[in-house]
């Protein structure tokens, strides 16, 4: 039988971390989430879009390496490391981002991945998505071997030691589930739950983009030594209602300018506005890329701190 890709069960954000006995909780690998499908004969890889990976990843076709099932869907995240050792999502982008899949098997010796294996869906003929977490949980020991490629998530009862770990070495997250709860397919509830670790800081808004006339983007930035202002991102998310977006496009009008700000010149920004570097804004991040630019910004709200004290910090 040919297994059909599914969309799979997704955790809902939470501010706080749920207690009890039945919540277990795992490290939010900050990877690509990558559905392996073997229906006895041949094996797939399928990300959450239902996009086929299976080229991607060849390490992952050999199944019977790593798993003892005659036929399984196993759901996890495939990362790859950083210089530092630690998961890397621009890195693992290195490999899933690959257009031409002749470049895989140069690519592969240079981003090495690894599966990290936090559940299975369907086993040996059998839909699992009615079995409970802890049921599921014991079906994937038994049938995973761990490896060079792959490895099997572990699950930790003292959630809040595991956060202040993560935020210790910087990582990305933790998810926190119920052992008690059913995998909904192509769903998401509060039985599986995911608390982000996010730094934050104050930086210069340089530009802005605009959709119609009304501002929608902001462009970040940061001044080094020499005092020279370098573009780090643009946010255009976060907790600005529709008519904070409206007062701030007022509010620049004043400090359009024809001399762009930054020194480095913002990639893939269209039709940017430059603005003179008064405006502040503290800004939520997951992490600093290497070309340094800002994941995952978000807007939390514009500050009065003087624009010269928005520099780079020696981490």
């Amino acid at each position: 039988m040919q297994l059909k890709p599914i969309i799979p069960f997704e955790p809902v954000s939470t501010d706080t971390i749920p207690s009890g006995e039945n919540w277990i909780a795992q490290i939010k690998w900050d990877g690509v989430r990558v559905l392996t499908y073997y229906d006895g004969h041949n094996v797939k890889l399928y990300n959450r879009k239902i996009n086929e990976r299976t080229d991607h990843y060849p390490e992952l076709t050999k199944i019977k390496s790593y798993c003892k099932a005659n036929s399984v869907i196993l759901d996890g995240e495939i990362i790859a490391l950083d210089s530092d050792g630690r998961p890397s999502f621009n890195e693992i982008m290195r490999r899933d981002a690959i257009k031409q899949m002749e470049r895989v098997k140069d690519i592969r010796k240079k981003v090495k991945i690894t599966y990290m294996v936090f559940d299975v869906v369907y086993c040996n003929g059998n839909w699992l998505d009615e079995w409970s977490l802890k049921e599921r949980n014991e079906l994937l020991t038994n049938i995973l071997i761990p490896g060079e490629y792959v490895q099997l998530v572990s699950t930790h009862h003292d959630a809040i030691t595991l956060f202040n770990v993560i935020k210790q070495y910087q990582m990305e997250g933790i998810l926190i589930k119920d052992l008690n709860s059913r995998y909904y397919i192509n769903g998401k509830n509060d039985r599986w739950q995911k608390k982000k670790f996010y730094r934050d800081l104050v930086a210069v808004v340089g530009g802005v983009t605009l959709r119609g006339r009304i501002v929608n983007a902001l462009l970040l930035g940061l001044y080094d030594k020499k005092g020279q202002l370098w573009y780090i991102g643009h946010a255009g998310t976060g907790k600005l209602k529709h008519s904070d977006w409206k007062k701030l496009t007022e509010r620049v009008k004043p400090l359009v300018t024809n001399q762009r700000p930054f020194i480095n010149k913002p990639q893939r920004i269209n039709k940017a506005i430059w603005l003179r570097p008064e405006l502040t804004a503290k800004i939520q991040f997951a992490e600093w890329t290497k070309g340094k630019v800002l994941r995952q910004p978000s807007i939390q709200a514009f500050v009065e701190l003087s624009p010269e004290e928005c520099i780079f910090i020696e981490e």
